[in-house]
Formats: C-alpha cells, structure tokens, sequence
C-alpha cells in the first residue's frame, strides 16, 4: 500500500524505484525502434530496381536496435534518477503535487 504524500497528504503516488524500471524499458524498447527504422529506411540505403531484401542489412538493423536500445535505456534511466530525492528509504512521488520524498521502513 502506497503512504499519503507528506506535502498534500494524497493518495495518488507512484513508487519511483518501479518507474525507474519502466522508464529503462520504455526508453530501451524506443531506442531500439528507433535505430532500426533509421537503418532500414534512410533513402541512401533504399534500393528501388531491387526486389528482394538484402541481408547485410538485417545485420545493420540488429546492431542500430542494439545501440539504440541502450542508448535509449539509459535516457530512460537518468530522466527518472533526476527526480530521486537524496536519502534512504522507498522513493516515492506524489502525482497531485509533484513532490518526491522517501518513506524509512
């Protein structure tokens, strides 16, 4: 159970270390979307007489959805690390007032 936030005394918090988690995931899944639509589709690349897919580009692909993917994951990462609050204890942020505290157990 999530305790009240401590400025406004909402119910609505989420737990940050859990965001933290799903931002890395998000960021990674959107990295990797990203350099692999960049490797298949820049214009250089395309072959317009061709008619079969070449295979050096599957390789290109699963590397640009590697880098990216941990490029991505990392963003991810630090834009949720940026709103940890300094401290022990369970992090948490308050989605009424925006204030992030931490709660001891």
């Amino acid at each position: 159970m999530s305790p009240p936030c401590s400025r406004c005394t909402s119910q609505r918090v989420i737990n940050l270390e859990t965001a933290r988690k799903l931002g890395t995931t998000a960021g990674a899944l959107v990295g990797s979307l990203r350099g692999v639509y960049a490797s298949l589709y820049s214009p250089g690349l395309l072959l317009v007489a061709s008619t079969q897919f070449p295979l050096s580009r599957i390789a290109t692909a699963v590397v640009a959805a590697t880098t990216g993917g941990i490029a991505g994951a990392t963003a991810g990462n630090q834009m949720i690390q940026s709103l940890f609050p300094p401290g022990g204890g369970t992090p948490w942020l308050c989605l009424g007032c925006g204030h992030a505290f931490r709660v001891i157990n």
